[in-house]
């Protein structure tokens, strides 16, 4: 069956560029994010790495931990990330699982039904500390992640894990939240002592909480 919102992330053994990885272990109190690639020595995965990698200190910010996938081995893998660090002017600092038997890809239905059964297609799981599944994104081959999405919505899933509000259409960090509706108007001052605009009964907005 697929994986869906809320789900358990299943766990798995495997190895890895960084040695074995026992998933949940790697997790342990923090959130992360699994995200897949089609092959090795591929241009459009070469780059998102490359991103990836950069953006480690905000990932890191977050309390994420990232872990790619490939179904090529560690010798392909080993090779491919000199090719990344040397193409993309960085150094990729989180794992890589070799997925050779293709265990997790089929684990985390990785595997696009319509192209060729090695390839995974870009999936991104973004799992919290409960080591529950908040985010599923799948991307065609040809077309590369938006890293810079990726962290807002992180950013969205962690506020309202832990405050009673939404995020808004194109919302960003620091921008108002939307106040859920199960939350009556007067609960409001306590729950939000900021303050909050009614713009109607259904819609009411109030300044970010947690800054």
């Amino acid at each position: 069956m697929a994986l869906r919102l809320g789900d358990t992330a299943p766990d798995f053994t495997a190895e890895s560029t960084e040695g074995t990885i026992r998933f949940h272990e790697y997790l342990g109190d923090h959130w992360g994010i699994l995200f897949s690639h089609p092959a090795d020595y591929t241009p459009v995965c070469t780059t998102e790495l490359g991103t990836a990698a950069k953006l480690k200190a905000e990932f890191d910010k977050r309390n994420v931990k990232m872990i790619a996938l490939s179904v090529d081995g560690l010798d392909s893998h080993k090779g491919w990330v000199n090719d990344i660090n040397e193409t993309q002017q960085t150094t990729v600092n989180f794992p890589i699982i070799a997925d050779e038997d293709r265990k997790v890809s089929d684990l985390y239905d990785m595997i696009h039904p319509n192209s060729n059964e090695n390839f995974t297609v870009r999936s991104v799981f973004v799992i919290g500390n409960d080591k529950k599944i908040k985010l599923i994104i799948t991307y065609p081959a040809s077309t590369g992640r938006n890293f810079d999405e990726l962290l807002r919505v992180i950013d969205s899933l962690q506020l309202t894990a832990n405050y009673s509000v939404a995020t808004p259409a194109n919302w960003k960090h620091g921008e108002d939240v939307v106040i859920a509706p199960a939350i009556t108007n007067e609960e409001i001052p306590a729950k939000f002592p900021k303050g909050h605009k009614e713009i109607k009964p259904y819609l009411r907005t109030t300044p970010q909480p947690n800054l």
